[in-house]
């Protein structure tokens, strides 16, 4: 089966997962792209032989929800981390951020950041970030199809994104801040979307819990 779960700020992709194979007893299961602990939104789970549809699902356009907070830069580049550097925040108007924003339409070249659960010699980046280790990553194209403004307030950004798999949200929220000639770290992501799974179709995990049990044999 695939099931699209409404993942809650705090558990990590895989907490949902392990949930889930608690919840169904089913031996395979698997989530079609990972959504940082801090994160919240759509997370496509799959069980059994549908575990085989995950790749393509994963590969799926995506869209967010952000709010990225300037003047502060953190070390995972999110509201998780410890701050490493600070700039001063400049006026923010509406035309000059949406100029900015159609700078970032169309395809350009990402470097994965270093608390992110992307592999490296078998090894993901985040438990090296933790070790305060950091390696060479290589630049990944992305592309964003679409960049909207939802609204400012004082230093806070609220924007939302369709982009390719590999996006990573916290470094386009960075690459916002630089442009704007300040810095800043995302406060706020939401995954409202992956391909034709919608936000609003998504089911809570004590919902989905409740909904199982209430079926089960």
């Amino acid at each position: 089966m695939i099931y699209n779960i409404y993942k809650p700020v705090g558990w990590s992709s895989f907490d949902v997962v392990k949930k889930l194979r608690g919840v169904t007893r089913d031996k395979k299961v698997g989530h079609g792209g990972t959504l940082d602990p801090f994160a919240e939104g759509v997370l496509i789970i799959g069980t059994n032989s549908d575990t085989k549809a995950l790749t393509e699902i994963s590969g799926s356009i995506k869209t967010y929800q952000a709010i990225l907070t300037l003047g502060e830069e953190t070390d995972t580049l999110d509201i998780e981390g410890k701050v490493i550097n600070r700039y001063p925040v400049p006026k923010l108007e509406k035309s000059i951020v949406e100029s900015i924003f159609n700078d970032f339409l169309g395809e350009s070249e990402q470097i994965p950041p270093m608390y992110s659960a992307k592999k490296i010699n078998g090894v993901r980046l985040y438990k090296l970030a933790r070790k305060n280790q950091t390696v060479e990553r290589r630049p990944t194209t992305i592309k964003i199809y679409k960049i909207k403004l939802n609204g400012i307030k004082e230093n806070q950004i609220n924007f939302s994104v369709t982009c390719s798999k590999g996006t990573y949200i916290r470094v386009l929220g960075l690459d916002i801040a630089k442009k704007l000639g300040t810095v800043g770290h995302l406060t706020k992501l939401k995954r409202t979307a992956v391909g034709g799974y919608e936000i609003h179709d998504s089911i809570g995990i004590k919902e989905f819990e409740e909904q199982w049990m209430s079926i089960a044999p």
